[in-house]
This record gives C-alpha cells, sequence and structure tokens, in this order.
C-alpha cells in the first residue's frame, strides 16, 4: 500500500465531517492516546484513524496541475498535531535561515486563532520542505514586532524525489508532521490545553515552489491576489474528547 493510501481515507468518510459554519469549513479534531513520534511517516494508528480536512481550495488558480494536500489534526493535553501529505512532482527548498522566506519554497502554513471572539489575533508557523521554519504573532498584545518563537514546537520532514535544490524528475510527495504546544495560545485560547467543545478558528495553507507553484488553502479566501493573511476567511474546528480510534 503506497503512503497516501494508507494516509488517506475514503470521501465517503470525510464528507460527513466536512460542513459549513457561517460559510466556513468545520472540522472536529479527535484526541489521541497514544504518543505520537514526530518523525513525518504518519503511521501511528491515530493517524491512520483521523479523517482528513478535505481538499484544498485553489484560490488564485490561473494554470498548471493542481496538486492536492491531504491534512489531518490531532490533540492530547500537551499538542496540537498537523500532517501535511503535499503532492508534488517538483519539489524544491533552498531557505534554511531561521524565519527566512519559506514561503518561496515548496512550504505549508497553519494560521490559528485560538479565540473565535478575537480571530484578528492569531499566530503564523511557516514551514517548508527541509524544515525551516518562519513564525510570527500578529495580537492586539504582542508589542515584539512581528516575529516570534514559540515553545517547544517540534516538527519533521521526508520528501520522495531525488534533489530538494532543483526540480528532478520522478518527485511524487513530500510530508511534514508537527506538533505545537497548547502553552502557546495561553494568553488567548480560554484553555489550555481546550476542553471538548471549545472551538478555534484557523487555514491551513500551502505555498511556493519553482515550477508550478502551489497557492492553495483549506478554506477559501477570497482575494484578489494571493494573500493568506485573511483571518476572517478561517475556517472552524473542535475538540472532541473522544478518542480518534473511537469516533
Amino acid at each position: 500500500m503506497t503512503p497516501l493510501a494508507r494516509y488517506r481515507l475514503p470521501l465517503f468518510l470525510a464528507v460527513p465531517l466536512l460542513c459549513l459554519a457561517q460559510g466556513k469549513p468545520s472540522y472536529d479534531i479527535y484526541r489521541t492516546a497514544e504518543p505520537i513520534m514526530i518523525d513525518a511517516r504518519l503511521d501511528e494508528a491515530a493517524w491512520q484513524a483521523a479523517v482528513p480536512v478535505g481538499d484544498f481550495h485553489f484560490n488564485w488558480w490561473s494554470g498548471g496541475e493542481k496538486e492536492q494536500t491531504v491534512a489531518k489534526i490531532l490533540w492530547d493535553d500537551v499538542n496540537l498535531y498537523i500532517g501535511y501529505y503535499c503532492r508534488d512532482k517538483n519539489i524544491a527548498a533552498n531557505v534554511t535561515r531561521r524565519h527566512g522566506p519559506v514561503s518561496l519554497d515548496d512550504c505549508v502554513e497553519a494560521f490559528i486563532s485560538p479565540n473565535p471572539d478575537k480571530v484578528h489575533n492569531y499566530y503564523g508557523f511557516e514551514m517548508n520542505v527541509i524544515g525551516t521554519m518562519l513564525n510570527f504573532t500578529r495580537t492586539d498584545w504582542w508589542r515584539g514586532g512581528r516575529r516570534s518563537e514559540p515553545v517547544g514546537v517540534r516538527l519533521w520532514t521526508s520528501h520522495y524525489g531525488q534533489s530538494l535544490k532543483v526540480d528532478t524528475p520522478g518527485e511524487d510527495h513530500w510530508i511534514l508532521e508537527v506538533a505545537i504546544p497548547f502553552r502557546n495560545f495561553e494568553k488567548d485560547a480560554a484553555h489550555t490545553p481546550p476542553r471538548g467543545g471549545d472551538r478555534w478558528r484557523l487555514n491551513l495553507n500551502r505555498s511556493g515552489g519553482t515550477t508550478n507553484p502551489q497557492y492553495s488553502t483549506w478554506s477559501p479566501v477570497n482575494t484578489e491576489r494571493p494573500n493568506f493573511h485573511v483571518p476572517q476567511d478561517f475556517g472552524w474546528v473542535r475538540f472532541v474528547e473522544t478518542l480518534v480510534e473511537k469516533r
């Protein structure tokens, strides 16, 4: 069985969880009881049982192949976990500097607003295929500038191709797995860790690449040009106490 076949569940299982809340997609995040190894394999039973968030939207598409991203989210008392499986025939990345322009490389992002009543207070995690991360905090209390240093974030990537410096034939996909401690959101979230039923807003994005660059989002964004910084367009997530294997 291919990695994608293991990771992506049939569409009929995903559809019931993908509903619209105030015109935006919604996703139930289930608990995991087993330890999650951040190794970009996504092979734990919890990842296998989790349902994908749904197809990403190519809001600014004008040509080229639409390469989909399969994303899943889990949680426990310590971390929010996100796994991305990115179809990609042209994998490229060069940025290795912390807080460098990773969105120019093949990159995935999570923009997270822990308080739906203050959706413009949000935290950014931008991560390229070689594991370089850029972080920012945009809130009404942050006075330290755009960049921020989150505590305890762990991520790992893997790619299935030959070279990351230039496009090469035979490339297929790459995977990124990240664990984000809830303590990073304690100034905005009602509860850290969340309680069952708590609702947050977020968007998952994909950008960059040299050949056939990708600009896609989980929750649709309605802007003339590519712009992920539109918190009013973030989707909704709800934390569920049920273990993902027993949902």
